[in-house]
Formats: C-alpha cells, sequence, structure tokens
C-alpha cells in the first residue's frame, strides 16, 4: 500500500500534512469507525480522499451537498482520478450505466445524497461494487440537534448493512458536544476514534463593533487592509449596492449571489481569485470550496443566523496563518432584524401541508403518484398563483427538501425552443452574408435533425460547448434569429426543478415530518438567541465564547479580538494631556468631524470623546454648524 505523504505529493502538490490530517488517515488506514472534526480550512475531504487511493476499491462519500459533490468530483477528475456524482435529473437507465461503471470501471469515488441511497437500484449496485471505505460528509445533518438536520441521514446505517466489512468516517466542519455524540450513536460506530481539533485560531482576531454608519467603517478597514476580503451581506440586491459604493471609493469590488449565471459567477469569482478585485460582496451563497488563503478580512454587515454557520463564514479568512480579522457590525436595529429575517419566516406545520398540496395541485400529480417525477419550477410564478409569501414559501420548500419529500434543485436553467422557418437553402445564403452566426447555426442543425419541421427543444449548455461559445453570447444570437424571422424562438426562464421523491398523500405525508418541524424551528430560535448573545456580549473574549460554543473549555483570552483590545486600553489609559496636544495640531490643519479625529489618531472613541468635551468646556473648540470641530482663534 503506497504511504500516504506520495499520494498527497503526486495529487495535490504538499509535502506536509495539516493538524490531525495524518493521524485520522492512519485511524481509516487501520480500519478505525472515525469522527473527524475539523474546522473550515482544515483539510477534511483530504481525510477520506487519500486512505481510499491507498487501497483498492471504492470509496462511497455522502454529502447532501450538491454544488460541493460536483466541485470535488471536477477536482479530482482534473487529477485524473476517476470518481462521478449521482445527482438528480439522472434517468433510470443512465443510472444503471453509471453504477455498472463503479463496480467494472476502475472508479476511486462515487459521491451520491442519502436520498438517491434509499433507491433499490443502488443498493443492489453497492453490494456487488469492492467499497474500500464510506465516507460521510456534513456528518451534523445526522443530528436532530445539528445545523441542517436531514431525516435522510439517519437512514446511511444501511451502507453498513450492504457492505459490513468496511469502516466509516464522518466529518464535519462544526458540531457542539451533543451532535458529536448523536453522529457516532447514529453511525452505529465500534470504539470510535474521535478527532477534535481545536476551533482556537490564534493569527484570527474576532471584532464586533457597534456602528450607525456601517458603510462608512467598512470603507475604512478596507483602505487600512488592502488585502483581499470577504463581505457577507443579507440578500442579493445589497451585494449590488455596496459593491457599487466601494467601487465609488476606487476599492476594486465585484459580487456574487445564487441568482447569477454560471458565466457570471465564474467571472467575478477569477477577478477576486487572481486579486483583480480587492472585495468580494456576496450572500452566503458563497464560499463552498473556496481555500483562498490570503483572505485579510472577513465583514459581516448584517447578523449571521447561527454560531455554527458565522464560524464557518469567518473561517474562510487567514488560512496563510498571517493575522487576520472576522468583523461583525451591528447597530441598535440588527436584533429586530436577525429575528425577521430568521425567526418571523420559520414556516409551521399547517403552513407546510398548504405548500405541499398546492405543490401537487401546481404539477397536477394525483393522489398516490407523482414518485420521481421532475418538473421544471418557477418559483416567482408558484407564490403568485397562491398569494403565498415568497419567503416563506422558500423556506417551507427547503423544509421538505431536507426531509425527503421532494428535490429542489435551485439552478437557475432556461428553457428553450427552436425551430427554423425559413427553409435550408434561404438560411445558408443567409449565413453567406452573416458568418459570424455560421458555428451556431450549424451546431444546432446537426445536434437537432427536425429542427425545420417542428418546434424542438434544445439545451443551451450542450450547444454553447459545441460551439465554444458562451450561453449569453448563444442566447444573443438566438434573439437576432428571430427578429430577422429565421427562427422561432421560446425561451421560458425557470428558478429550479422539483422532483418528487414520496407519492402524493397530501397531510399524511407532512404529518409524519411533523415534529421534526416543530423541533427544527425551535433549534433555529435557539441559534438566533445564541449570536444575539454572542454580538451583545462586550465583557468576555469573543474568541472564548466561541470556543465555549463548541465545547472548549479552559482556554484564555486571545488577547487580540475587540474585547481584549478594549481591555488593554481600559488598563492603560491614555494620556489625555498629550491626546489632548494632539487633536490641537490636528485641528489646526482645518476643522474635522469626531469620526475624522478618531481615524487619525490612535485613541480609544471613549478618550476621544472626553477630550473633546473637556476643549468645548473651555473654549479652546467650537461645533461648526456641519458638525465639525474647529479651533476658536484667540
Amino acid at each position: 500500500m503506497e504511504h500516504p505523504i506520495n499520494i498527497l505529493e503526486r495529487y495535490w502538490k504538499f509535502t506536509s500534512f495539516k493538524p490531525n490530517q495524518e493521524a485520522i488517515i492512519n485511524a481509516v488506514l487501520n480500519g478505525e469507525d472515525t469522527f473527524a472534526l475539523l474546522p473550515t480550512g482544515g483539510g477534511k475531504s483530504l481525510c477520506f480522499q487519500i486512505p481510499a487511493l491507498a487501497k483498492k476499491g471504492i470509496c462511497i462519500v455522502i454529502s447532501p451537498l450538491i454544488a460541493l459533490m460536483k466541485d470535488q468530483v471536477q477536482q479530482l477528475n482534473n487529477k485524473g482520478i476517476k470518481a462521478m456524482a449521482l445527482t438528480s435529473g439522472i434517468s433510470y437507465s443512465q443510472l444503471d450505466t453509471l453504477l455498472d461503471n463503479c463496480i467494472y470501471g476502475n472508479y476511486k469515488f462515487l459521491y451520491l445524497s442519502p436520498e438517491r441511497l434509499q433507491q433499490e437500484l443502488v443498493q443492489d449496485r453497492i453490494r456487488l461494487m469492492h467499497v474500500n471505505l464510506i465516507a460521510v460528509d456534513e456528518a451534523h445533518c445526522i443530528s436532530q440537534w445539528g445545523s441542517d438536520f436531514r431525516p435522510a441521514y439517519k437512514n446511511i446505517t444501511l451502507l453498513r448493512q450492504l457492505q459490513p466489512s468496511v469502516n466509516v468516517i464522518a466529518l464535519t466542519a462544526s458540531a457542539k458536544p451533543e451532535v458529536i455524540e448523536d453522529i457516532t450513536k447514529e453511525l452505529d460506530f465500534i470504539n470510535p476514534k474521535i478527532f477534535k481539533q481545536s476551533f482556537y485560531r490564534p493569527n484570527l482576531a474576532y471584532m464586533v463593533y457597534h456602528e450607525e454608519d456601517k458603510y462608512y467603517r467598512i470603507e475604512t478597514i478596507l483602505k487600512k487592509y488592502k488585502a483581499s476580503s470577504i463581505i457577507y451581506v443579507r440578500n442579493r440586491k445589497l451585494t449590488l449596492d455596496l459593491a457599487s459604493f466601494l467601487t465609488s471609493k476606487n476599492i476594486g469590488a465585484t459580487y456574487y449571489h445564487g441568482g447569477l449565471s454560471n458565466d457570471e459567477k465564474d467571472a467575478h469569482m477569477g477577478d477576486w481569485v487572481a486579486n483583480r478585485k480587492q472585495v468580494m460582496v456576496a450572500t452566503n451563497a458563497f464560499g463552498m470550496g473556496i481555500d483562498k488563503p490570503d483572505v485579510k478580512t472577513v465583514i459581516h454587515l448584517n447578523l449571521p443566523e447561527s454560531i455554527e454557520s458565522y464560524f464557518q463564514e469567518a473561517g474562510r479568512v487567514g488560512r496563510n496563518g498571517d493575522k487576520a480579522f472576522a468583523v461583525i457590525l451591528k447597530n441598535n436595529s440588527d436584533a429586530v432584524l436577525v429575528k425577521n429575517q430568521f425567526l418571523k419566516v420559520l414556516p409551521a406545520v399547517d403552513f407546510v401541508k398548504q405548500v405541499y398540496r398546492k405543490l401537487c395541485s401546481y404539477f397536477q400529480i394525483s393522489y398516490g403518484e407523482g414518485e420521481y417525477v421532475t418538473n421544471d419550477f418557477d418559483f416567482n410564478t408558484f407564490c403568485k398563483t397562491y398569494n403565498f409569501s415568497s419567503i416563506l414559501c422558500y423556506n417551507a420548500l427547503l423544509i421538505l427538501d431536507r426531509n425527503s419529500v421532494i428535490t429542489l434543485s435551485k439552478q437557475f436553467k432556461n428553457k428553450v425552443t427552436v425551430q427554423f422557418i425559413i427553409s435550408s437553402g434561404a438560411l445558408f445564403n443567409y449565413l453567406e452574408t452573416h458568418q459570424e452566426f455560421n458555428i451556431i447555426v450549424k451546431s444546432i442543425l446537426r445536434m437537432y435533425g427536425g429542427i425545420f419541421d417542428h418546434v424542438t427543444k434544445i439545451d443551451l449548455k450542450r450547444i454553447a460547448e459545441k460551439a465554444s461559445v458562451t450561453e449569453s453570447k448563444l442566447i444573443d444570437v438566438l434573439h437576432e434569429l428571430e427578429s430577422r424571422e429565421i427562427i422561432t424562438l421560446n425561451l421560458a426562464k425557470t428558478d429550479a426543478q422539483i422532483t418528487f421523491i414520496q407519492p402524493r398523500e397530501d397531510d399524511k405525508t407532512i404529518n409524519r415530518i411533523a415534529s421534526i418541524i416543530e423541533q427544527q424551528n425551535k433549534l433555529k430560535q435557539q441559534q438566533v438567541k445564541s449570536m444575539l448573545d454572542y454580538v451583545e456580549n462586550d465583557t468576555v473574549c469573543k474568541s472564548m465564547q466561541l470556543l465555549a460554543y463548541f465545547g472548549e473549555k479552559d482556554v484564555k483570552p486571545c488577547g487580540i479580538c475587540s474585547v481584549c483590545v478594549a481591555n488593554k486600553k481600559e488598563k492603560a489609559p491614555q494620556d489625555l494631556k498629550s491626546l489632548k496636544n494632539s487633536i490641537i495640531e490636528l485641528l489646526k490643519t482645518g476643522e474635522l468631524s469626531s469620526r475624522q479625529i478618531h481615524t487619525t489618531i490612535e485613541a480609544s472613541e471613549k478618550d476621544i470623546k472626553t477630550v473633546l468635551k473637556l476643549l468645548l468646556e473651555h473654549n479652546m473648540i467650537t461645533i461648526t454648524p456641519t458638525n465639525t470641530y474647529t479651533l476658536i482663534r484667540t
């Protein structure tokens, strides 16, 4: 068996492991059931990928995140390692062929969702595979007290029946002690090897600032630390607004959210990764699989929904070991906003039942029917049809998805139909004088033979790949051909696809998951409370608060967070006489606001306000009509 370090160097070009990686890999290679808790950036995937490559056979990887599965499969394939993911939208015959390839085609990795594992065909083929390891990624999903609980994860133990001699590794980036206990119990671990890397990041300063003008504070931070940054915001509109504001202040910024096309996402991501843009302003859709070591600051303009999600997003900073900053900006309205955003939009059981019934009616699913039927889904039209609140409805759909009632594929797509309405002779005459359309039109004709005779559904992605153009360029050409009455074009936009996993049983379907819905709503309330407690607690070191949340005890103050820095300043108060002279010298250059004074002079805001008050009382300065301070000339 090849040594793990050789595999690491050959495929990943690293010459040493990160903390705990080698010990975890050795435990797995020794056939132990293994639990690995590694914070974001700790290199979880290598802990199962390297042992799987070291042994003969195939590794089965269970993951709930389709995008992450595709990303890891692509990365493995790029290294010449045979891997596949069984995602939604695969026909039975395709599935049959792919599973046969896993048995006979020397594949090393098979990624699948816990829901896919329930299919009888999948189970039958897994029995025949030479499985060398079972990896359960995002393992916190197996616990009812873990964030993003998915009931289908409780069925993963089925793999232990299909492959009883194969050991299991469970991995997660965030889990409280009770969740870890739940995971090892649910996966039927025997004498598990448990590896928990401390969440302590000595180079990471957790800062919480009360700030009414958040945009100004962001501008100040980014101009002080002119290095790669991520700013997380609440919604898609804010990504564009804040990126535009930063650009106007000569700070290079781009943005990212779930509504961008794949081409736009790739372009914006490329600008940020290559440091052509300093800042990525993003919703929480951004960050999965990102390992950019030189990120200096992660700023949250709005409060995150939980400590778990905050820790994961903040953990994307400072992976190169340099001092880095995770900043939360808060003000008096944030507590109300976070409760409105995450608690008032929790769907009750009755509302979930209503959405499910309307969904079945919308797609004309008969009672007892609908299992594994897939439909294109326009979310906005659905909400308008039944007068649903969009956010409540979306959250209800997520509950149905997590509980394996439906699968919601949230990838934006275009459903396109085309027919050529001029003769082939006239078309080729047109192409002689319009060579720029030549490759695209001929690609379409070669792929769709009857397109002159009837309306034909076409696949934009496949055509774009064949013609070596972007999808947006292809759409522009189709619009041009339509305007010249060469084709008829129907370009219907859909937000997603929905696949019904269970046959329709109306209320009975939801009654089976009612207790889970109520329990998860309770958990969400607790998580929001913990987040609010964290940002409001200005007496205990921020790092200590986070570590205590994840069950780490006997930790010392970090010395670099906002609380520790404030405590240091209080213990060593500013020489007020020296500060007074500094302010007077500064005001000799012209009138300034308190904010400008604070930005220029290294002193606490409290001390600056004290000195300004004294200078006003002694008639040495005055406040102008524009709320700036100026010296009184004598």
